[in-house]
């Protein structure tokens, strides 16, 4: 794997062997598979204990990443996109990934290309891993020691 992007320190998720991932499942890539895994994941996360905000934060933010995935990894051929998510250390962790082309600079979009930029707006730190064989990961961080205030 190689890191395209990230952002704000902190320790990756990744390091820890002792992990386990309380929410673990894989959509085919479709557009109906965005509602259903932003719904799993904002479950997940309102039962780990984030704020009315961070869960709509949370939704958002996989709402994007999901949607991304669906639109991008497979031009060509079927696949899926892997959702993962757990809580360590007061901390929601959330990876999306997905076995496709991978993330191309300049690549062709219709979209406004807002998405990772609302993204990293949203969460507490995120990075962009690429895939040696293919394939994207986004690793997610959320907070819930500093949770932003409700409005």
């Amino acid at each position: 794997m190689s890191i395209i992007a990230s952002r704000r320190r902190g320790d990756s998720p990744l390091s820890s062997r002792e992990r386990s991932p309380s929410l673990k499942c894989s959509y085919p890539a479709v557009a109906s598979s965005v509602a259903e895994a932003r719904g799993a994941v904002a479950e997940f996360a309102s039962a780990a204990g984030a704020s009315d905000a961070q869960v709509d934060a949370i939704r958002l933010v996989t709402s994007e990443a999901m949607t991304n995935a669906v639109t991008f990894a497979y031009p060509a051929r079927p696949g899926h996109v892997h959702v993962t998510a757990w809580l360590a250390a007061g901390e929601i962790w959330v990876l999306i990934s997905d076995n496709g082309c991978g993330l191309h600079a300049g690549a062709k979009s219709d979209g406004l290309g807002l998405g990772l930029a609302l993204i990293s707006v949203l969460s507490d730190g995120f990075s962009v891993v690429g895939c040696a064989s293919g394939g994207t990961e986004l690793r997610l961080r959320f907070d819930l020691e500093h949770a932003p205030a409700a409005a």
